[in-house]
């Protein structure tokens, strides 16, 4: 007697919070879903961060569609609440969620797709890819880094400041996160920040909720006209530094400035451009992520790290979806509040192809 396999109307690779987006919107679809997520237990990439990590805006704009996280005892949540708010709604919405499943690969098979995984293979109509981008750091290819004798270590694999007391440390990288690890390391360190450019600190009476508004009113206007007002030349953007309260007490210990970028490496730290040399004990890398779709390769799409989208969806394979991956699927579309606009328009793209194929 043959077997029945069971295909679903789509399967999700990845439950942090750009899959569970979606599978929010699907389910009010009503389409048939499960979700594939390579991680042990609920919260995504957001269990590959450092222990002191809060988010810098409030709960209104550091949740996912359908259930506001609960506001907690300080305006801006804590790594863990909001862990353990991905972990909620999931038990809340009842999603269908296997893990951990790693994803090898995702094929085709006439009309629909299957998917290799550790623990056998799966088959959907469509596909949404939402692994994101925190396996897969980015560490810029500077000459000699192979000889330097110290660790060096990725803001993936940052925790605590505590293996680097009372040495010299380099920070590479702005953005919060350059700027959140260079406030806590630097209290018990001798740090330097480099940085490409000069970091621009926003308005201490802001956080993440004007940095996103400004910056998504920069995108529509540029998008739209294709120049930008006197208003948008104060260069917002989403890699703007948010004063929370650690950057702000760096700030009073005169610890936030940062040189520009050294030539090369040698074995006990680093050559600037004038030829001087600067000694470090230990080198954190704050220079963010690229996408992460080693599990779509064998689709054969792939060029420079991307696949070539409209929105979220795939221009050669209109029935795969990339969600959650940055600015080319979707402005923002990597941030908490960002990602609720792509998840919506996908699910609404998803709903229609299938109801057309039916």
């Amino acid at each position: 007697m043959e077997l029945k396999v069971t295909i679903f109307d789509t399967i999700i690779i990845g439950g942090g919070q750009a899959g569970l987006a979606t599978a929010y919107h699907l389910r009010r679809a009503g389409v048939n879903f499960i979700i594939l997520d390579d991680q042990p237990k609920p919260g995504g990439a957001w269990q590959r961060t450092w222990d002191s990590l809060r988010l810098f805006s409030p709960t209104e704009y550091s949740s996912i569609p359908g259930w506001q996280m609960p506001k907690g005892d300080q305006e801006y949540p804590h790594k863990n609440e909001f862990i353990d708010y991905l972990s909620k709604y999931e038990k809340r919405y009842g999603f269908q969620i296997e893990r951990p499943v790693r994803v090898n690969s995702v094929r085709r098979n006439g009309a629909a797709y299957d998917i290799d995984t550790d623990k056998g293979v799966y088959h959907a109509k469509t596909v949404v890819s939402a692994t994101g981008t925190a396996q897969n750091p980015f560490i810029p290819d500077y000459a000699g880094r192979d000889l330097f004798h110290g660790p060096q270590l990725h803001s993936v694999d940052y925790r605590t400041n505590d293996p680097f007391k009372d040495q010299r440390v380099a920070i590479v990288g702005a953005g919060n996160s350059g700027a959140q690890v260079l406030a806590e390391v630097s209290k018990v360190a001798d740090t330097t920040w480099v940085t490409l450019s000069e970091p621009h600190f926003m308005p201490d009476e802001v956080d993440g909720r004007y940095l996103f508004d400004k910056a998504t009113q920069k995108f529509l206007q540029t998008a739209e006209t294709g120049e930008l007002d006197q208003d948008g030349a104060e260069k917002v953007s989403l890699n703007n530094v948010v004063m929370v309260e650690s950057v702000r007490e760096a700030r009073t210990r005169d610890v936030l400035h940062s040189v520009r970028p050294f030539q090369e490496f040698y074995d006990r730290g680093v050559i600037w451009n004038d030829g001087s040399k600067t000694p470090f004990d230990a080198m954190i890398w704050c220079t963010g992520f690229r996408a992460n779709l080693d599990h779509l390769s064998e689709l054969g799409m792939t060029v420079d790290g991307r696949i070539k989208t409209e929105g979220t969806r795939c221009v050669e394979d209109p029935n795969l979806w990339l969600v959650g991956y940055g600015g080319w699927t979707g402005y923002a579309s990597a941030t908490i509040f960002g990602v609720q606009k792509t998840a919506r328009t996908t699910a609404r793209e998803i709903q229609k192809a299938l109801e057309t194929e039916a």
